[in-house]
């Protein structure tokens, strides 16, 4: 028996969380773990010597090899309760998302929310209204979409966003390619002036929970889903074509120059909402 695999085996024997069911099941999972890290070359390994290469060598691994999204959620579930029982828990992303780990299927699209005028108006705040339409021009969370600056961030061609309005701490650019995106921004700039969409009394906390007051009060819902719909629209901007979950072609059914386009596309996309990996764009357009 390899090292890691004995390890593994011990630090389960000696660790009994859960059920007995629970344990069979974890042992068998991280079994299959240490197999599956030897046949991607790390040999030798010990269970103390856990690091962000192997998970995402097996994320990614497991990703390429046709595994459920749910068989893969709980994989890493016995992968983040081995990190846990050395005291790394840092090594694991605690999000799926971030490798690229997609929803699991329920055979039913996110619905998209209706952005429209009327619905605007059931919203009594005026900068969670203009954070909305942000959310819905320029695919910004929504974090992003309150903390942004609109007149630091616009650059004429496109709009930048500071590494403490996003996500992990990351700056990035997304390009102004339609009049209705210039059109928001001038208004959002208009209402901020040099500040951001928090009103100078308050901070991000209490608009935060004024937004999510006031979203909830007006009947919207699965506000996540104005990125998906801006990814959705960048995709067939940047193809010519419908995404596979707005009923386009799947990967697979694509010719080889339209899979090399696909792919180009979705790497500008995953750069465009914040994420590192492609393979994050399964959760938006797949």
């Amino acid at each position: 028996m390899r090292n890691l695999n004995y390890q593994l085996k011990q630090l389960c024997r000696r660790n009994r969380d859960g059920s007995r069911s629970t344990q069979v099941g974890r042992e068998r999972i991280l079994t299959l773990v240490a197999n599956d890290l030897h046949q991607l070359g790390f040999r030798g390994l010990q269970a103390k010597s856990l690091k962000p290469k192997h998970v995402e060598a097996l994320t990614k691994h497991w990703l390429t090899s046709s595994v459920s999204a749910g068989t893969i959620k709980n994989r890493m579930s016995a992968v983040r309760w081995w990190a846990e029982k050395i005291d790394k828990r840092n090594v694991v992303a605690r999000e799926n998302v971030y490798y690229g780990i997609p929803e699991r299927k329920t055979g039913r699209r996110s619905p998209v929310p209706k952005l429209d005028d009327s619905a605007l108006r059931r919203i009594p705040n005026p900068m969670v209204r203009m954070s909305l339409r942000l959310q819905a021009a320029f695919g910004l969370r929504r974090e992003e979409a309150i903390k942004i600056r609109p007149a630091m961030a616009d650059r004429g061609d496109c709009l930048w966003l500071k590494s403490t309005w996003t996500k992990g701490g990351r700056s990035r650019t997304v390009p102004i390619v339609s009049p209705d995106q210039r059109v928001v921004l001038d208004e959002a700039k208009s209402m901020a002036g040099l500040g951001s969409l928090i009103p100078s009394e308050g901070n991000y906390v209490r608009q935060l929970r004024r937004y999510e007051h006031q979203t909830a009060q007006s009947g919207f819902s699965k506000l996540h889903g104005l990125r998906h719909a801006y990814a959705h629209g960048r995709y067939r901007e940047l193809t010519g074509w419908l995404c596979p979950a707005a009923g386009g072609c799947r990967s697979a059914e694509l010719s080889p120059s339209k899979k090399s386009r696909d792919q180009a596309a979705r790497l500008i996309i995953s750069q465009e909402l914040g994420h590192s990996r492609i393979a994050v764009t399964r959760i938006y357009l797949d």
